[in-house]
């Protein structure tokens, strides 16, 4: 035999082993290879909105790849570990350490390269479907099956060099002691029960307790800011309470003796410390990978709530605006973008209002504003009446101004931003009273006025006596066109934004918002994050399910020992089924739920960011996420349990 062969039916007698962790690679490799299919299809390279869609599944591609990255890692490492009794046998019987890393290495490679070739194939037979179910999300004809050269050639590249890295790796990870001495570490010989220190356990409760606190009081102007911070200090506490806390929690019921010595909870509890202790940076990092997943998947699947916030924000399907005197090219493009709705055969209406910019001498406040656009009341009316609202019967009067909100979100940040009183330079006072209930004219049409807290705010609605006594700095003309067909403008005006707007800000002579364009290319963003998030929580769904696996059939042998021995002394069927239960429920949904709760608070923190409720996708997604990982814990308790009374004495 040589010694390649011996290293392939090494990986062969552990077939059990390393199954589970084989399909997960698999796995990951085909949905690495499906993403770069869809990323570098001809059909979508060729489509401005489109290629959004491409580049979120290039970033879906890093995510996963990085994720494999640490689970390979954590996986290499437990398999070592499982095998240092074989590995301080072999090297007790004449192997050196250099073959003893030839042989890991072989090892490694063997798995990956079959992965490698699993995950590809099954990405060639299942490509017609994705694109399928891609083509159907991004709401776009099929695309047909074309396989382009980057899409194996950067999977299999990626992967190859993720094995070796990983291979080189394991090397380390078998520097850190030598490995005969370790081979009495089990707990087979009476090893003590893990213990945690209070501080520890104490300070995984505060930083916990600080995290949720802070997401679910932080106010929407200061989210942003804070989630940064609220992160770490959550990340920070997750890993305590796998690695502190669960074990004092454990320390502390076996100091309640009626309760540690009732029925099977010695046995149940005393085997759960040991679980949580080899597991616990793993169920650390299942849960952070699986509330960043909840998070995504929740948030992208809101694309329709967030559609609807789109038609409020943008009331004029197009809107455009003239800076200063531009009659030719006011004209021209205004007459471009009918003809082109006119071509398209919708039904539309304009409206056109002026907007002057008064020069500000000072204003009160933090913030510094230069000019200030200013719109008459009654062009206010007419415009949120265009867009179908309903105005108000009454508006500011006397050196009153309504702020007018660019945006939803702007209402969640009125609370906390100062109202300023401007003082013009031609003497005149201009009070802020109060906010607009409507979006009159789309952001991006108008200059942001200055403000720390950030926000869409663009000015300010007053009387139509004070907008006659303003003498301006520079008049604007908005025109409008207004048409119930919103989603039926994608693409106008292409030549002038091809984006779908061009910013006040930017150096052009006028500023245009094409709200079908806009809607469309969020659409197609959010609709390709969505499909990215879903195959990435799947990915890391099937690892975290596979590693749990893998894990239970290492301990497999001691625990049919442990229970066999029990069974002798009069343990019955139904107390085992409890106790073995009660360990698999606590460490399949622990990390779930953990996960779950800090899903739950980032969704209290970014709902303030939306003015209507994402609740019902919310709990959509969180619940399809639980019912999935109880019918993978009972698929594998029932497996596991008959696997544990076979050959039970």
């Amino acid at each position: 035999m040589t010694f390649r062969q011996f290293a392939a039916r090494n990986v062969l007698r552990n077939i059990r082993k390393y199954a589970a962790y084989f399909v997960s690679s698999a796995f990951s490799v085909m949905v690495f290879f499906l993403c770069a299919l869809f990323a570098f299809h001809p059909a979508i390279k060729g489509d401005f909105i489109l290629r959004t869609a491409a580049n979120t599944m290039l970033v879906a591609e890093g995510v996963i790849y990085l994720f494999c990255f640490l689970f390979v890692l954590v996986s290499v490492g437990s398999f070592l570990q499982s095998r240092r009794l074989e590995f301080g046998l072999l090297l007790m019987h004449g192997m050196t350490k250099r073959q003893l890393h030839a042989m890991i290495f072989l090892e490694n490679m063997l798995i990956g390269s079959a992965a490698i070739l699993t995950g590809t194939l099954l990405g060639l037979l299942l490509g017609k479907l994705f694109l399928m179910i891609g083509s159907a999300s991004l709401g776009i004809a099929p695309m047909p099956f074309y396989l382009t050269w980057q899409a194996p050639v950067l999977t299999v590249s990626s992967f190859a060099l993720l094995f070796v890295l990983i291979s080189l790796a394991s090397f380390a990870l078998l520097r850190s002691g030598p490995l005969p001495k370790r081979m009495h570490e089990s707990r087979d010989n009476g090893a003590p029960a893990p213990r945690a220190s209070g501080l520890g356990a104490a300070a995984a409760v505060l930083l916990l307790a600080l995290g949720y606190v802070l997401a679910a009081r932080t106010g929407a102007a200061l989210v942003e800011f804070m989630m940064f911070p609220v992160v770490a200090i959550t990340v920070a506490g997750t890993y305590l309470f796998y690695t502190q806390l669960s074990l004092y929690a454990v320390q502390l019921l076996r100091r309640i003796r009626r309760f540690y010595y009732r029925r099977m909870n010695m046995v149940t509890f005393s085997g759960l410390a040991h679980r949580w202790k080899d597991n616990g940076r793993m169920f650390f990092l299942v849960t952070i990978v699986s509330a960043v997943s909840f998070t995504s998947v929740g948030v992208f699947a809101s694309i329709h709530t967030l559609s609807g916030e789109l038609e409020l924000d943008y009331p004029a399907a197009v809107g455009y605006v003239a800076k200063g005197e531009q009659d030719k090219e006011e004209t021209e493009h205004l007459a471009q973008i009918r003809s082109e709705l006119e071509a398209r055969k919708l039904a539309f209406e304009t409206l056109s209002v002026d907007i002057k910019y008064a020069a500000v001498a000072s204003q009160t406040g933090p913030d510094r504003t230069e000019r200030l656009p200013l719109i008459a009341f009654s062009a206010y009316k007419q415009a949120v009446e265009a867009a179908g609202f309903a105005s108000p019967a009454a508006g500011p009067s006397g050196t009153d101004g309504w702020v007018m909100i660019g945006s939803q979100r702007d209402k969640s940040l009125v609370p906390v931003r100062h109202r300023a009183v401007y003082t013009l330079e031609q003497g005149i006072s201009v009070r802020e009273s109060d906010y607009t209930p409507q979006v009159p004219i789309a952001e991006y049409l108008l200059p942001e006025l200055d403000g720390r807290i950030g926000g869409d705010f663009s000015g300010l609605v007053v009387s139509d006596e004070l907008y006659a006594a303003v003498r301006p700095q520079q008049t604007d003309r908005y025109t409008g066109f207004y048409t119930p067909d919103l989603h039926g403008t994608v693409g106008i005006a292409a030549g002038l934004a091809r984006s779908g707007k061009s910013a006040y800000e930017e150096t052009a002579p006028y500023a245009l918002v094409v709200s079908g364009t806009l809607f469309e290319i969020q659409r197609t963003q959010y609709s390709a994050m969505l499909l990215a998030s879903l195959l990435a929580g799947t990915v890391f769904f099937i690892a975290a399910g596979s590693f749990l696996y893998f894990r239970l059939y290492m301990d497999l042998e001691h625990d049919r020992q442990e229970y066999a021995a029990l069974s002798r002394m009069g343990l019955t069927d139904q107390e085992l089924d409890r106790s073995v239960t009660l360990q698999l429920a606590l460490l399949f949904f622990v990390p779930v739920l953990l996960a779950i709760v800090h899903s739950l608070f980032a969704f209290i923190a970014l709902q303030k960011l939306f003015y209507l409720s994402i609740a019902a996708q919310t709990g959509t997604v969180l619940g399809g996420y639980l019912a999935a990982q109880g019918l993978y814990f009972w698929l594998i308790r029932n497996r596991y349990l008959r696997n544990l009374k076979k050959n039970l004495i």
